[in-house]
């Protein structure tokens, strides 16, 4: 594989995890704006004087039954006071999300996208002026019976630096309706599947109360990840932490294969 090409999911070393309800809550809050919101998202490397990057993704989604299709929306923007010069997006999905498709970006080869992830595509942007924003129409399938994550960095041209990053944050409901043709899934909840038999499929997943007509209401799930940054510059394997939805991604840029 070539080092232009390893460069697109360059970036710095992160893992998720879903211990901090507290800080990354998904209540209403000054960086949700109508149907979106940046629940999940951290600066990552120091940015440019002057520009100032993040993201948005829907709230709520609905899943086709059938299909499993489903629309998603992304925005990125420039809450800073100059432009941001060339930048790119990059929209990854994992486990029961996959993303089929992102108006106007093109799919990151299977090869290059980060340990763990099933899918992703890489918008490139030539300038994004101070104050505005990018919206991008993100087509994607869901597989109720899984858990379901994407994740949003923002990059510079060459993945050398991550300058913000969503995610991996799930989209998930907690009391899926199986005879409904349509089921909605919130941003920042562990999705908890239906079984065959109508249950909520807990499983080994459970804890956190009864979920029968009779019983007491389901605990709330735990919401959003947060990020942790690691040291940039280690070379190895990418290592997802299947337990806790962490992400590590490999520094890969063109200068250390050179």
């Amino acid at each position: 594989m070539s080092s232009h090409r390893r460069t697109v999911i360059a970036g710095s070393l992160l893992t998720a995890s879903f211990t901090s309800v507290m800080i990354l809550g998904f209540a209403a809050s000054a960086d949700d704006e109508g149907g979106l919101s940046k629940h999940g998202g951290k600066t990552v490397d120091a940015v440019p004087a002057g520009v100032k990057l993040s993201t948005l993704l829907s709230k709520e989604i609905k899943v086709d039954k059938k299909s499993k299709e489903t629309d998603i929306t992304g925005v990125v923007k420039n809450e800073g006071s100059k432009a941001s010069g060339e930048i790119r997006l990059l929209v990854v999905g994992f486990d029961g999300l996959t993303v089929k498709n992102v108006e106007g970006c093109s799919a990151i080869p299977e090869g290059d996208l980060p340990d763990g992830a099933n899918s992703g595509f890489a918008c490139a942007i030539d300038d994004l002026a101070a104050g505005k924003s990018k919206t991008y129409a993100i087509d994607a399938t869901y597989d109720l019976s899984k858990k379901g994550k994407i994740c949003l960095p923002v990059q510079n041209a060459d993945g050398s630096k991550t300058w913000w990053q969503q995610g991996p944050v799930p989209f998930g409901a907690t009391n899926q309706a199986p005879n409904e043709p349509a089921t909605p899934l919130l941003l920042g909840t562990d999705n908890s599947p239906v079984t065959p038999g109508g249950g909520d499929g807990r499983g080994d997943d459970g804890g956190g109360g009864g979920n029968g007509k009779d019983g007491k209401p389901d605990e709330l799930p735990q919401t959003g990840p947060a990020d942790r940054i690691l040291p940039l510059g280690l070379v190895g394997a990418a290592l997802v932490s299947a337990g806790a939805a962490g992400l590590w991604w490999n520094q890969r840029r063109a200068r250390q294969e050179g």
